[in-house]
């Protein structure tokens, strides 16, 4: 007999089978029966699509063989990306990336492919000839490998 997880995986499964564009980027289930699931997708996840995910795992299951609640989410602003995938959509967005050495980096994510991410940013740097600094364009790829959390930056206009 399959357990909570496993049901829910199931059904869960069968709703991103339905919504391709959908993904799951997280997927619990508590002691106490709560179904938590995090989707996100390749442009935005709107309330129907979480609506969608949860009564598809909700009506399959049976509350008189066991109670359980199921809450269906994407992910928040604030949270780091996890998957390849999400990068793609942030193409052209602000984000810092931390590096597995520790090292900050904030840029502007230009590339996404297999392999990993290309920012670009201005930084300040001492002039090659004579005294004081000038402004230089960086480029550089990191490896997926290589990243340990990757964060959208948050940015607001001031008018």
């Amino acid at each position: 007999m399959l357990n909570l997880k496993d049901k829910s995986t199931q059904f869960l499964n069968e709703a991103l089978e339905e919504n391709p564009e959908l993904f799951l980027i997280k997927h619990e289930v508590t002691s106490d029966h709560h179904i938590r699931v995090i989707i996100d997708s390749d442009s935005n996840v709107s309330i129907e699509d979480c609506m969608a995910v949860s009564r598809k795992i909700e009506h399959q299951l049976d509350r008189d063989e066991i109670d359980f609640s199921v809450e269906v989410a994407s992910p928040g602003v604030s949270e780091p990306l996890t998957l390849p995938r999400q990068y793609k959509k942030n193409l052209g967005r602000k984000l810092e990336l931390r590096l597995a050495d520790d090292s900050l980096i904030k840029g502007d994510l230009v590339e996404v492919d297999s392999e990993g991410v290309t920012l670009e940013w201005k930084a300040r740097e001492p002039k090659p000839v004579g005294k004081g600094k000038h402004t230089v364009e960086k480029s550089e790829k990191f490896s997926f490998d290589e990243i340990k959390m990757a964060k959208v930056m948050v940015i607001f206009n001031k008018k």
